[in-house]
């Protein structure tokens, strides 16, 4: 893989957030690939409870202070960096006061899902990628991990379909357990269709829930893999029915070669 340039954009990311499944591989799948020779950058949302002061981030000036329209709203954004800490990675922080300030992820202390988290996934999805655009860094690959980065694949397949920058780059997904119940606000799929993406192709949004986020992001993804060992029945089979290349589930522990061959032989 080396000089293949690999961007990763996550949900959550080790050890910026606690461990799980997502942020475990958002974290061991990039430090992989740059062991190789690899070029990668991790970008992943600035929530409040990663601490600034202790993991050193710092706001990028030159990248900061364009507006992205979210439901018909200018949200400022703000672009921070840090380093994972003897690895020399580079990992980019999506932030916006309204959006990422408050002191969790993705619920209040109740654990109920903020309001308005499918504008936060809206946002982080166009503010990777105004990023990227602005660092002029052509991504071979873009893989995506997490719920909260799911509609990068969709955005990139339709508002941002005629960028020239990412004429060549393919997308991968993967795709992990239920990770939340419930739905998004109902009116998502208003406001992704604000963005002139068409209803036909993201009509799965009128029930946001988990299962039918990952389906949109599969739907629009180039390739797939099977990142969680008990996959929903309903997840697996979106997977297989697709038509894209997907990579079966492999353990952690044996992720590396897998995973370099299926990017090798079946993504690029």
């Amino acid at each position: 893989m080396e000089d293949k340039r690999i961007l990763y954009v996550s949900s959550e990311v080790v050890p910026y957030l606690a461990e799980n499944e997502v942020s475990l591989m958002s974290y061991d799948v990039p430090k992989m690939i740059n062991d190789q020779g690899g070029q990668i950058r991790i970008f992943m949302p600035r929530y409040g409870n990663i601490n600034e002061r202790r993991h050193q981030l710092h706001e990028v000036i030159r990248l900061s202070g364009m507006n992205l329209v979210v439901n018909d709203m200018d949200m400022p954004l703000i672009i921070k960096v840090a380093s994972i800490p003897k690895e020399r990675i580079q990992v980019y922080f999506i932030d916006n006061d309204e959006y990422f300030k408050r002191k969790a992820t993705f619920t209040d202390e109740e654990g109920v899902l903020y309001p308005d988290n499918d504008e936060r996934a809206i946002f982080f999805a166009k503010g990777v990628v105004e990023t990227v655009k602005k660092l002029n860094w052509v991504p071979d690959i873009i893989h995506v991990h997490g719920w909260m980065a799911a509609m990068l694949p969709i955005y990139m397949k339709h508002y941002y379909k005629h960028e020239a920058l990412f004429a060549d780059t393919k997308i991968v997904t993967s795709v992990y357990n239920q990770s939340f119940d419930g739905t998004l606000d109902n009116d998502m799929l208003k406001k992704v269709l604000f963005d002139n993406i068409p209803e036909s192709d993201v009509k799965v949004l009128e029930v946001p829930n988990y299962e039918n986020i990952l389906k949109a992001s599969i739907a629009h993804s180039d390739a797939l893999i099977i990142a969680s060992e008990n996959l929903s029945a309903g997840l697996l089979q979106a997977v297989e029915a697709s038509g894209k290349p997907f990579l079966p589930y492999v353990s952690k522990d044996n992720f590396a070669d897998a995973y370099t061959n299926f990017y090798k032989n079946q993504v690029l």
